[in-house]
């Protein structure tokens, strides 16, 4: 299916695989919406993504209050009148043990990663439904299929994002509302403070590679959805 003049609302934009999502989109003839909480870095971002003819608005918000939720999708509909495409990408990750996890520590990541999904996801029902039509994307993790030690945490946000979309997908799929899943194992990406491109991330995914997965997903004719795309590096063992 042709993405030529849709709008997406891309969250966690601002670099590494939300950055790579919005301009894989953009080369795609999809108008974006930037989401993540550093203007600066938005900014850049929609600079890159005007210089390939598209449009792009960043907004500074943060995905775990639902006045800023709102206020991104009513912008969206005020500039673009539409929402065709949600991709719920902001997330954090830590690896720590259950005892050396903090509760904080605990709340600020499933409220960053589950939490801003469901705020997200709830907020764009009802503009896609009134159309008919709309696919939301949301990135979780290898490690939403299966566990890893001191990351339970971070698991438990991801496995929380595969059920959250798994009901999802069967309440909205009546309304002509697709939902999808991209699973991606290790990436060369800012994931847990550390630093893109360096030596031992040489042979992981990269961000487009992600990006890729959900251009492929969104593009599926209205006839048909991606439910979940898994995308590994060959290296990785899993």
């Amino acid at each position: 299916m042709g993405l030529e003049n849709k709008v997406a609302i891309v969250t966690g934009a601002s670099k590494g695989i939300g950055k790579a999502i919005a301009e894989a989109l953009a080369k795609r003839a999809v108008d974006v919406v930037l989401v993540a909480r550093n203007g600066e870095e938005l900014k850049r971002v929609a600079a890159d993504i005007e210089s390939l003819g598209r449009e792009a608005v960043p907004v500074v918000a943060d995905v775990t209050v639902e006045e800023d939720v709102h206020r991104v999708v009513e912008n969206t509909l005020t500039h673009f009148g539409k929402i065709d495409i949600l991709v719920n990408n902001a997330g954090i990750g830590f690896f720590k043990s259950v005892k050396e996890t903090s509760l904080e520590e605990w709340k600020r990541l499933i409220d960053t990663n589950l939490t801003g999904t469901f705020l997200f996801s709830k907020a764009v029902i009802g503009p896609m439904a009134e159309r008919g039509q709309g696919y939301i994307v949301n990135i979780s993790s290898d490690i939403g299929k299966w566990t890893i030690p001191n990351a339970a945490a971070y698991c438990a946000s991801k496995y929380g994002i595969q059920g959250f979309s798994g009901a999802l997908a069967k309440e909205v799929r009546k309304l002509g509302i697709r939902v999808g899943v991209i699973n991606p194992g290790a990436t060369d990406t800012y994931f847990n403070h550390s630093k893109p491109g360096v030596p031992e991330k040489e042979n992981w995914l990269k961000p487009e590679d992600v990006a890729d997965a959900v251009v492929y997903m969104v593009s599926a004719p209205r006839h048909a959805v991606v439910d979940e795309i898994m995308i590994h590096p060959i290296v990785q063992q899993y």
